[in-house]
């Protein structure tokens, strides 16, 4: 378990880390949301120490991670992937981290195996393509069995099977009991992945929610209509804050009212529907609908998106 309590940081006069209360529960994947330069890194950084906070706290395991004998057994976290000895095999970049835990040889062997690095394990790192750096971090991550585990953006660089593999890997370290918190700018995969996001923009909390509860408030009012009587339906619907949208044939879309609102309209009118179907945001639309006033940095063009 994860849990910070009004957490801060400033870096001289920029305040990166803005008054952060959140719990990162076991069981389940939480995904860390928000735009660059909203302060997940920085968020992550005083997770593990790396940083000091200006004011609050933060505890892995009910503890401060400085405060563990044997922190690799508690916390896995791939903040950097690139973060190794270029002139070291990642077989012996992961043996040196073991033998300082007295982790036994046969789980470097193990966790090679795993990430799928067993072809090149003994090739120096600095060879390395970013998504095989991207699995060393992993392999890294797990050395300690870790009942926390933190990953910063992990599927990048990998490729579609690859993210596959980290998908099924994730829900499969929760399913364990572990908890499970990473961060990602890849929507799509993001909500294959995570059961609850916590998500900031400019250092502050802006939703700590399930994903599908993030998605509803984010979702407008629309609903797709199918009858034989479409004129009849729209100028039965019309109204305040109602306005419609061209669909496919014997369709329409009605923005600003409920699926129950269309549906009780028509009923009273007796018009014939052939389907009433919510049109729900996708997690990047709900994403981006959320956090378009807290952008740091932005082209005019995403400006006038947002």
């Amino acid at each position: 378990m994860i849990r910070a309590q009004d957490l801060t940081k400033d870096y001289g006069s920029k305040r990166a880390v803005d008054g952060l209360s959140f719990t990162v529960q076991p069981g389940i994947v939480t995904g860390f949301l928000g735009p660059n330069g909203s302060g997940k890194s920085t968020t992550m950084r005083l997770i593990l120490g790396l940083d000091a906070p200006t004011r609050g706290d933060v505890t892995v395991n009910e503890r401060r991670y400085r405060d563990h004998p044997s922190p690799l057994h508690e916390v896995g976290a791939l903040l950097e992937a690139r973060s190794v000895h270029t002139g070291r095999s990642a077989y012996n970049h992961l043996l040196a981290l073991a033998q300082t835990h007295g982790i036994p040889k046969r789980r470097v062997s193990e966790l090679i195996d795993l990430v799928g690095l067993h072809e090149v394990a003994s090739k120096r790192t600095g060879g390395f393509s970013l998504g095989m750096g991207q699995r060393l971090g992993i392999a890294q991550a797990l050395l300690g069995d870790p009942k926390t585990v933190m990953l910063d953006e992990p599927v990048n660089g990998l490729d579609p099977e690859g993210i596959h593999w980290v998908r099924n890997l994730l829900r499969g370290l929760a399913a364990e009991g572990r908890t499970v918190f990473v961060s990602s700018h890849l929507m799509t995969e993001m909500a294959l992945t995570a059961d609850h996001l916590i998500v900031i923009g400019k250092g502050k909390l802006i939703a700590d929610t399930s994903v599908d509860d993030f998605v509803a408030r984010a979702s407008q009012k629309v609903v797709l209509v199918r009858s034989p009587e479409l004129e009849r339906l729209r100028a039965t619907l019309e109204g305040p804050g109602v306005s419609f949208a061209p669909a496919e044939r014997d369709a329409l879309e009605v923005h600003g009212l409920t699926v129950e609102q269309v549906g009780e309209a028509a009923a009273d009118a007796s018009i014939v529907l052939h389907g009433l179907t919510p049109q729900q945001a996708s997690l990047e639309e709900a994403f981006m609908n959320l956090t378009r006033d807290e952008l740091e940095f932005a082209t005019e063009t995403e400006k006038a998106v947002a």
